[in-house]
């Protein structure tokens, strides 16, 4: 009997415990990382380090100094020698840690044992980035961190720098428009486009930006935001209209530059420039992101007179998307569907279109029109998420690199309310005014905290 109650006396605790972490482990994936994870898993990688790097292949053989070290002191076998290993750093999604690699090694080496280094030390993924020279960074992370997505606190900002999604490494996934000036994002119905674009339009909207937007479903996607809209089409009679002014402001940039660029004698070469960014700040006019929603109703046309009207914006956005950049217009421009079949032109915007995101498209074809010309398994991977992971989407650009990213949680009012708050840094800008959107009456807006303690995309 006292056997029964010695047993259960310590099996009762043991079995409390072991429920409750799998509970927290399910639910609470960043708290069971904190206290039971990330022990375990630095032991393993503290005590397994030399002999996992032997069985993936990433130890050398010693220098004949070392051996000769190791012979004359220890008279012991002279085995491979793993990568210098730095100082494990935790973090709450994972570990970092460095890697110097060995004469002859390189970081493609390690990369392509990340899924066994992943098994033998218990984490979610593991990822490796090059540093510098022979050194590579380790980031091990200890749980799906995309599905439940929080921020990171610290995130690379500045003029025209947007955190808008969490990378799958748990780091920030930042849109650069000076890095990266013109983008497509696609994604089918209940993909997540909408939240992206989201994330997009409220961290531009605290910046000293113009927005301009051409929504063809009547503006139901970018009404919301209209406080912090310079402009504004919601129709393709509209678009139509508001393009050739953007030309035209293009166009009058470009004089201001060539004006700047009056190079004489004594002119330091400072002051020579081909862009915006040159000029003297009191001069230099401010940025303009134009977002095109659903561009494939741009593409459809229905007469004879339609198809002329199409052609003429096709060819505008295409010489926005060729020209743009340096007068300091960039292109976001979304879809549910992008392909050649869209008809004449659609090929040639997207070849201008450096940043790519695709969210869950309802056939390949979109997906491989997205991330065909970056990598194949960039395809597979945008092929492969499934409806219930709404946000979740592969985002590249045409330098090769790619990774899953997803934005954090943001209600279509709380984004609204941002754009409302922000409505007094609205630009003036004289040709857009005709195109400004009409504000309905309302009660003033209280500002107020929106960013929510914990957003989730679930």
């Amino acid at each position: 009997m006292s056997d029964w109650m010695t047993l259960l006396e310590v099996g009762g605790p043991l079995a409390a415990f072991g429920g409750g972490a799998a509970y927290t482990r399910a639910r609470h994936p960043g708290v069971y990382w904190s206290t039971v994870g990330l022990p375990l898993s630095t032991v393993r990688l503290l005590g397994s380090y030399g002999s996992v790097m032997d069985a993936c292949g990433l130890t050398v053989q010693p220098s004949r100094l070392r051996a000769f070290a190791v012979k004359a002191t220890t008279r012991r076998e002279v085995r491979p020698v793993p990568p210098r290993r730095g100082i494990i750093r935790p973090t709450s999604t994972g570990l970092r840690l460095r890697l110097r690699l060995a004469p002859g090694q390189e970081p493609a080496d390690v990369a392509a044992s990340a899924e066994r280094l992943r098994h033998a030390w218990g984490v979610h993924a593991v990822y490796v980035k090059d540093v510098k020279p022979g050194v590579v960074e380790l980031r091990l992370v200890g749980f799906d961190v995309l599905s439940d997505v929080r921020m990171p606190r610290k995130a690379d900002t500045g003029h025209l720098k947007v955190p808008v999604a969490l990378r799958e490494d748990a780091t920030a996934f930042v849109r650069d428009y000076r890095a990266v000036p013109h983008q497509l994002t696609l994604g089918a119905t209940l993909s997540g486009k909408s939240m992206y674009l989201r994330h997009l339009v409220t961290g531009l909207s605290r910046q000293p930006v113009a927005l301009v937007g051409i929504d063809c479903k009547r503006g139901v996607e970018l009404a919301p935001f209209a406080a912090r809209l310079s402009a504004l089409a919601t129709d393709p009679e509209q678009a139509a209209e508001l393009l050739p002014v953007l030309i035209k402001e293009m166009e009058d940039r470009y004089d201001l530059i060539k004006t700047q660029q009056g190079i004489a004698p004594g002119t330091p070469a400072e002051d020579i420039t081909s862009d915006i960014w040159g000029l003297p700040e009191s001069e230099r006019p401010v940025p303009v992101v134009l977002f095109v929603d659903e561009v494939a109703e741009l593409f459809l046309v229905a007469t004879k007179k339609d198809e002329e009207r199409r052609d003429e914006m096709v060819t505008q956005l295409i010489r926005l998307a060729q020209l743009g950049r340096a007068a300091g217009i960039y292109l976001e421009v979304c879809g549910q569907r992008f392909g050649a079949e869209l008809g004449k032109g659609a090929t040639m915007l997207r070849a201008q279109l450096t940043g790519r995101v695709c969210h869950r498209v309802n056939d390949e074809a979109s997906a491989k029109m997205a991330l065909g010309d970056i990598a194949p398994e960039a395809v597979m991977a945008a092929c492969a998420i499934a409806p219930e992971r709404p946000g979740l989407a592969v985002a590249g650009d045409t330098s090769g690199g790619w990774s899953r990213i997803r934005p954090p949680y943001l209600s279509l009012g709380d984004a609204a309310r941002i754009c409302q708050e922000s409505a007094h840094l609205t630009p003036e800008l004289a040709a857009l005014e005709p195109f400004r959107p009409e504000l309905p009456a309302g009660p003033a807006v209280t500002p107020g905290p929106v960013v929510r303690p914990v957003p989730v995309t679930d």
